[in-house]
């Protein structure tokens, strides 16, 4: 067998050459992470969920017109993050208008901890036609106050 020596230039070697990989790596990295992270807090919100909203809410989220507010398609939870957070965790009472539909009803405090809260605040927000920017996390619901 014959072999062939292999001329490569040095310069294909710099240093371009591994932080741009590198960088991709490493971002590529730091979002599958998040997305990870993100998918375990909808699997455990979907089963609180499941626990203890679906009775009004109902399975896909859609809710009872004019009697509970829809989750699905959400124009109100897209446009009042914080509202909607404080809502599950001190309960909602009063007027509010979602998807141009008016409702005024109780919806008690369920008693549920911030990380539980974040969890299902995850899902209802990724769910049904809703697409959130930005992970619920354990910090903002603990730092929303009544």
């Amino acid at each position: 067998m014959t072999s062939y020596p292999i001329s490569i230039p040095m310069k294909t070697f710099g240093i371009k050459s591994f932080i741009i990989p590198l960088a991709l790596f490493l971002f590529g990295s730091i979002i599958h992470a998040q997305e990870s992270v993100l998918a375990e807090s909808m699997m455990r919100g979907s089963e609180i969920y499941a626990d203890f909203c679906i009775n009004c809410h109902l399975e896909n989220g859609e809710g009872i017109q004019s009697t509970f507010p829809p989750l699905a398609n959400s124009d109100y939870l897209a446009q009042n993050r914080e509202a909607s957070i404080r809502g599950v965790k001190y309960g909602q009472q009063g007027k509010m208008t979602v998807n141009g539909i008016s409702y005024n009803n109780i919806m008690p405090s369920m008693g549920l901890e911030d990380e539980e809260i974040a969890d299902v605040m995850n899902y209802i927000m990724n769910s049904w036609g809703n697409t959130s920017k930005k992970m619920v996390t354990v910090d903002e619901v603990a730092a929303i106050e009544k």
